[in-house]
């Protein structure tokens, strides 16, 4: 890439043609970036400070894929990562702060670039062409034929979001489900929906901490929490799952990973998800082994959490102005950037999206083939 400084001095690699650009606006922009770029690029940028030429998702992957080159960025495994650069860890007044700070932003504000379910994680696309809203739905019925629900099972959902999973379950499956959240303006959303919807009787929505999880269920679920428990609550989230699982009862988690153990940039942790950490499979292990739950199944999506990344920022971008009403051009810039980096780390595979199936060691009513998981051929 060229950078082209405040003085319109271009440094620029010998013998090429670069695709892409940055423009450092001020000396103190550029001392900034030399003393902690992985902190004060996503703030200068977003201040303006710094320009990019050529798009932003093509700049982020020719960063990382020179840094992934440069023994000095070069990824090592830090059995520490998830305490590096945490403002806050994930206690329940802790975690309870970082929900807030992401989700309880506005209910509108998602409505903009999400899909009609509110569906704020990884969707499972049936071909490359299908829809946000088609994908959406086919990741939830993917859970569903994992878990092999059928009617009248009891179902818990830790992390629930705006509610769509549990009502899919409930209308479409037939089982009870009692789904526990701690952002407040998620629950509202999920409680009024499953009213509109006549489902209350079905589905009981919980505004509590994975923690507070009381009961016995069939079912255990958690699409898109892990990331927010961290490392050092694993054990205590798999004693839950162990105290409220039945003997023959089926779980499964789905969450970003990573390959090795790498600390999240201080900026992301900083601005957008604090208390955030995508665990390795090894570290994920901390929730199965103690208590011999067996590990049936493990599927990586990553290539379709990138297709998702680029439908929400496309959609994002389209709602610009609508985005810039509620907030500001510092934070349209912030969740660019956020959603672009997310689109190449999965891309290039620094991000992993991982769905782990699980059981007790003495459930033998498990499928025998993975013919249940083939998708539909009615699918759009």
């Amino acid at each position: 890439m060229r950078v082209v400084l405040w003085n319109e001095e271009e440094v620029t690699p010998p013998n090429s043609i670069p695709a892409v650009g940055m423009r450092i606006r001020s000396r103190s922009t550029l001392w900034r970036l030399l003393t902690n770029p992985l902190l004060h690029f996503g703030d200068d940028y977003c201040a303006g400070r710094i320009e990019i030429e050529g798009g932003l998702v093509l700049f982020l992957e020719t960063v990382y894929r020179s840094m992934a080159s440069t023994s000095h960025f070069r990824r090592r495994s830090d059995p520490l990562a998830y305490r590096r650069n945490q403002p806050n860890l994930n206690s329940p007044a802790e975690s309870q702060k970082n929900i807030h700070h992401h989700y309880d932003i506005g209910n509108e504000f998602y409505q903009l670039w999400l899909d009609r379910e509110l569906l704020y994680t990884c969707a499972y696309f049936p071909h490359p062409d299908a829809s946000l809203e088609v994908a959406q739905v086919a990741k939830m019925d993917l859970v569903c034929r994992k878990l092999r629900l059928r009617p009248g099972q009891s179902v818990v959902e830790a992390g629930c979001g705006w509610g769509a999973l549990a009502l899919h379950m409930a209308g479409h499956y037939g089982v009870r489900v009692k789904a526990y959240n701690i952002s407040r303006q998620q629950i509202a959303y999920a409680r009024e929906r499953a009213r509109a919807e006549g489902l209350e009787g079905r589905v009981e929505y919980v505004e509590d901490d994975y923690r507070a999880i009381t009961g016995s269920y069939d079912v255990f679920v958690s699409v898109g929490m892990l990331e927010h428990v961290g490392p050092d609550h694993y054990q205590e989230l798999g004693s839950v799952v162990n105290r409220c699982l039945v003997q023959d009862g089926l779980g499964l988690i789905h969450c970003i990973g990573q390959n090795i153990s790498t600390p999240m940039s201080p900026w992301f942790l900083k601005r957008i998800f604090p208390g955030g950490y995508p665990p390795t499979l090894r570290e994920m292990m901390a929730l199965f082994e103690p208590w011999e739950f067996s590990v049936l199944d493990v599927e990586n999506l990553r290539l379709h959490y990138a297709k998702t990344c680029e439908h929400w920022l496309e959609r994002f971008e389209h709602n610009r102005e609508r985005v810039r009403d509620m907030f500001d051009e510092c934070f349209i810039r912030a969740w660019q950037l956020y959603l672009s980096g997310c689109i190449v780390n999965f891309t290039i595979g620094n991000l992993q999206l991982y769905q782990v199936l699980f059981s007790r060691p003495s459930n033998n009513r498990i499928p025998w083939t993975r013919s249940h998981l083939s998708v539909p051929s009615d699918v759009p």
